[in-house]
């Protein structure tokens, strides 16, 4: 098991003073997962308390943190942007549930339908429900739309979901093809990955992955399982290259 390490120098929390308080440490059958809070109390005596960011970090690898969260909605806004013109509810799969953005902004807007969320983290839907990443995600976890099916996204997609295909696919568990947090995961980006993606869209449906850094060879995996429109969109950050969200269409 790889040890608890700092926050990686691309991430907006990096270099900060202050050292990260472990909240909570949990072993599952994925391995370790932590959560993590900087800030949120005062450094000194008549000194405001600095906002609290939290951190979820998985095997020693950090995930994802509450600094920011614009490329995680950009992942949810650019598949919705992409769909065909006219389509009413479409139904959305998001893939790793982490700090809540990307459901958040999905369940704040009106145009999507059916919202289900797949984390294989026990941990990670506890953290939500019962403490302090409920901030983000209250709301969107009371609202009548959404499901959190806690399984393996990469099973729960080659068994073709829930058998009801999805108009997209918003998938946020790595920090990247390139990057997994585990080596399963390789699969998911792989040709039959792609394919079983591709199997559980609606035609002209839409795959958004979500990468901490642009990979081409992504791109061209993508346009070889079948799919068009391949492109990527840049949310620019603190440190080092940009984040990305690869999209790419189901032909119709």
């Amino acid at each position: 098991m790889a040890p608890v390490t700092p926050a990686h120098p691309m991430h907006p929390t990096a270099g900060l003073q202050e050292a990260p308080r472990t909240l909570d440490r949990r072993e599952g059958p994925y391995g370790e997962v932590v959560l993590r809070q900087r800030g949120g109390s005062p450094e000194g005596p008549g000194t405001l308390a600095a906002p609290a960011v939290y951190e979820i970090i998985a095997n020693g690898c950090f995930l994802m943190d509450t600094s920011d969260g614009r490329s995680e909605r950009l992942l949810i806004d650019a598949a919705l942007a992409e769909l065909p013109a006219g389509r009413e509810r479409p139904s959305v799969l998001i893939g790793g549930l982490g700090v809540g953005f990307s459901l958040a902004r999905a369940a704040a807007e009106p145009r999507w339908g059916r919202i289900v969320v797949v984390e294989r983290e026990a941990a990670v839907i506890d953290w939500h429900r019962d403490g302090p990443l409920s901030a983000v995600s209250a709301a969107a976890l009371a609202d009548p739309r959404t499901e959190i099916a806690h399984t393996d996204l990469i099973a729960h997609i080659r068994a073709g979901g829930d058998q009801h295909p999805f108009d997209a696919l918003c998938l946020d568990i790595d920090n990247g093809p390139d990057w997994t947090v585990t080596e399963d995961n390789n699969s998911l980006y792989s040709p039959a990955g792609l394919a079983a993606c591709h199997d559980l869209l609606t035609p002209g449906g839409v795959l958004a992955v979500w990468s901490a850094q642009p990979s081409s060879a992504f791109d061209e995996a993508l346009r070889n399982a079948g799919f068009h429109g391949v492109r990527t969109e840049e949310i620019t950050v603190v440190r080092g290259v940009p984040d990305v969200v690869h999209l790419a269409r189901k032909g119709a």
